[in-house]
């Protein structure tokens, strides 16, 4: 599933082309996605103006100037293209392009047309109301962003204050940090060498400002990089490009560990039905 970095880069790689766009043209091919698309999908986009593209934990956010704002979702596969694009270099999960995938397309004034592809259609679209959109149920129990200037060591020992579930767990709990998924959870605690397994709320202080600063480093620099899963950029044409990033310990099972003086090799495990990449020697 894409996470954080890369939905952050579909917003950055998308901004340029959508905000102050006015839509002319919303096609879709489908009735539905992961969920039906609202009543008169079409008919409440066409004409209207896009003011802000922002994101919230693993959603974009297109405000526009209705009122109302377009929320997506990319789900396990999904992605956004500009018409044209390019895929110069390799990348670490395959993203589908196949016309059979293309659910909606939207077309601007500019003539850009922006389109929606998802093999598995787990993603999913809505609108709602921009006043109350941080009441509506999707994004009213969400933790903080861990990018947000409120996420530090001291607001983390109060959200791991107490708590018995192993780390890994406690970081993915949407309801305490927005955004933070499996890639970047498995790297930020070998950067801090904090163990998954240990009990969340069990960090010294040293170890909280140590994952604190890891968390922000990986997410920084994966979208730097353009992210793990996809990378969206705009080149000379507009189109969008894609490529691999390099991972410390995701998806590594039996490299050797990374950090200096550490003679360890990764290793996997399963917590909750998800994998697990970690070092025991150095993480503890």
């Amino acid at each position: 599933m894409p996470e954080l970095p890369e939905v952050e880069t579909v917003r950055r790689g998308l901004a340029p082309t959508l905000v102050g766009a006015r839509l002319t043209h919303v096609e879709l091919r489908r009735a539905d996605l992961r969920f039906a698309f609202p009543e008169h999908f079409v008919e409440r986009l066409v004409g209207r103006r896009v003011s802000a593209l922002e994101r919230r934990a693993k959603y974009l956010l297109a405000e526009l100037d209705s009122g109302e704002t377009l929320v997506m979702h990319l789900g396990m596969s999904g992605s956004f293209r500009l018409e044209g694009e390019t895929a110069p270099g390799a990348f670490h999960f395959e993203r589908s392009k196949a016309p059979a995938h293309d659910h909606v397309i939207f077309t601007c004034e500019s003539g850009a047309r922006i389109v929606y592809n998802d093999p598995r259609r787990f993603g999913y679209m809505t609108l709602l109301a921009t006043d109350a959109l941080t009441q509506h149920p999707l994004f009213r129990d969400l933790g903080i962003e861990p990018l947000g200037g409120e996420f530090d060591a001291a607001h983390l020992a109060e959200l791991l204050a107490g708590a018995r579930t192993p780390l890994k767990s406690a970081l993915l709990d949407q309801r305490r940090i927005a955004g933070l998924g499996n890639i970047y959870v498995c790297e930020a605690l070998h950067r801090a060498r904090l163990s998954p397994l240990r009990e969340a709320g069990s960090l010294t202080k040293a170890q909280l400002r140590a994952l604190a600063s890891a968390v922000r480093g990986v997410l920084d620099a994966a979208i730097e990089a353009g992210g793990s899963t996809l990378r969206d950029h705009r080149q000379t044409d507009g189109a969008l490009g894609y490529f691999q990033h390099s991972f410390e310990v995701y998806d590594r099972e039996g490299a050797a560990c990374g950090h200096a003086r550490c003679k360890g090799a990764i290793a996997r495990i399963v917590q909750n039905g998800r994998s697990t990449f970690y070092c025991p020697a150095c993480q503890r």
